[in-house]
């Protein structure tokens, strides 16, 4: 199984850019898409239905319209779609979309962002710890679990190009990075980049400011987490920088059968 996580900063923008071409080059079984800022009814899939992307979960924010907002893409029909986690205050941002493929299961996440101020950094907190208990709960029935998206936090020194400089911008806030080892910790969940690559230096966003892409200063905020039996069947994970439909790049997570 091969699973892609991506976040296409606007799927309607990632599609004039080529989203759908690059998808059918690429030997992907499920594409996990964050900030998709639309609706179903306002997204014309017919481009990805073409290469095999029949099927189409969305959880989409019903707080404010082009905001947030989950999808996932698969060619093979999921065994069940679960929208949001349960929470009315974060389910109204489209924040997660459960899918189940046979025993595993596959959560794709837009974690908050709290650069917006106080109040959203707070919202973030409060999500992040309200998700790991609903995430624990889960792994009572569904063991096999696979969460995926960008979680808008780096964990570690490695995981920016510029620590010291950003130890006080959200996304990298002791309280968060924390959290981090936390949600490893408590889940028993592997960090499947991290689980190849203990040492590696790759990003999977860059600002628009300063040229930071082609430079190469960027942040790693999007991750799989899995489960260790999961682990176990990595064959590869792979950043692609060089796909450019949104200021992330999408990450190629490949399993054994």
């Amino acid at each position: 199984m091969n699973i892609v996580t991506y976040n296409v900063n606007g799927i309607r923008a990632a599609l004039r850019k080529g989203l759908a071409e690059w998808a059918a080059t690429t030997d992907i079984d499920v594409l996990c898409v964050q900030e998709t800022k639309a609706h179903p009814e306002q997204v014309d899939l017919e481009e990805l239905e073409a290469v095999g992307f029949r099927h189409a979960a969305w959880h989409s924010a019903t707080s404010k319209k082009g905001y947030s907002g989950v999808l996932t893409l698969s060619k093979v029909a999921p065994d069940l779609v679960v929208q949001g986690c349960q929470l009315d205050v974060y389910d109204c941002e489209g924040r997660v979309i459960r899918t189940d493929f046979g025993d595993i299961t596959i959560l794709n996440c837009y974690f908050p962002n709290g650069g917006q101020g106080d109040h959203r950094q707070e919202y973030k907190y409060r999500f992040l710890d309200d998700f790991l208990d609903f995430v624990l709960e889960l792994q009572k029935t569904r063991p096999n679990l696979i969460v995926v998206g960008d979680y808008n936090i780096a964990h570690q020194e490695i995981d920016l190009h510029a620590p010291k400089r950003n130890e006080n911008t959200t996304g990298f806030l002791p309280d968060e990075r924390r959290w981090m080892t936390k949600w490893f910790e408590r889940t028993g969940f592997v960090d499947a980049f991290r689980h190849l690559h203990p040492d590696t230096i790759a990003y999977s966003w860059w600002s628009y400011r300063a040229n930071a892409r082609n430079n190469n200063k960027g942040w790693r905020i999007d991750y799989h987490s899995l489960n260790p039996e999961l682990a176990e069947r990595i064959v590869s994970v792979a950043h692609l920088p060089d796909v450019l439909h949104s200021d992330h790049c999408p990450i190629l997570l490949q399993l054994t059968p």
